[in-house]
């Protein structure tokens, strides 16, 4: 909620910027310790999530380029230099890139995927509560008592209560990541995690993109950027859980 944390001479400490630092460390270090857990390539794992990050940065750019189009054509420096981005386009960038990465080093990419998608909603945790300290990815007016009235200088309208949608998400990503993390470490299963990382997090945000009240996020039809996205990675993940099944089946 308050974004400016402290100076030190012409330096501003952003608390969005510190958030998404810690999100990505805390990635960095639990990839590390399911890596050695699991006998991937752990003196290599570093370069790999490096590689995917910046394909997800990169990815994350380009789509939020593409919902603002108009603005990008008007005025491309406003936009490229913005802090605009889709968390969706950094999920399939990173996906992307963690399967060009594996393919070229010969890896088994799903035994990576599943492993490794548990940091993804770690991350996202403490990414949202980043946007609810910027305000940025804020909600629907509201008149009550949950409302949130966020300060000056905030990206969020200041002058009503709004839901605080980030908070939500951000609940939401660390229900997630807990229950793939015990599903992993406790249970032992390594297959489908990759799946039910898409599932559950495509409903969890198709049905909080009902509550968001920030326009700029695009929208294809009566439905938003992300919940056109979530349509599909829902289903993507409900077909790899089908094939794997079928599979196992068939053998």
């Amino acid at each position: 909620m308050y974004n400016d944390w402290f100076s030190i001479g012409p330096l501003t400490i952003h608390g969005y910027g510190v958030m998404i630092a810690v999100g990505i460390l805390a990635a960095v270090w639990l990839a590390e310790k399911l890596s050695k857990r699991f006998d991937l390539d752990a003196e290599r794992v570093d370069n790999m999530i490096f590689f995917i990050l910046v394909c997800g940065f990169a990815c994350s750019k380009l789509i939020y380029c593409l919902t603002v189009l108009d603005e990008l054509i008007k005025d491309p420096l406003s936009v490229l230099g913005s802090g605009g981005w889709v968390v969706y386009g950094g999920i399939i960038g990173g996906i992307l890139g963690a399967w060009g990465w594996c393919r070229h080093h010969g890896w088994d990419f799903m035994r990576y995927l599943n492993i490794l998608i548990v940091t993804v909603p770690l991350a996202q945790t403490f990414g949202r509560i980043g946007c609810f300290f910027a305000g940025c990815c804020y909600g629907k007016a509201t008149d009550a008592w949950y409302g949130l009235h966020f300060p000056e200088g905030s990206l969020c309208p200041i002058h009503t209560g709004v839901i605080p949608t980030q908070l939500l998400s951000a609940a939401g990503n660390l229900m997630i990541f807990l229950f793939l993390y015990y599903r992993l470490t406790k249970k032992n299963k390594v297959e489908d995690t990759g799946a039910w990382y898409l599932i559950l997090y495509s409903v969890g945000r198709f049905m909080m993109e009902f509550l968001r009240g920030d326009l700029a996020r695009g929208f294809i039809g009566s439905l938003s950027t992300s919940q056109f996205i979530a349509v599909f990675t829902a289903l993507i993940g409900a077909w790899l859980i089908w094939r794997r099944q079928k599979k196992e089946m068939i053998s």
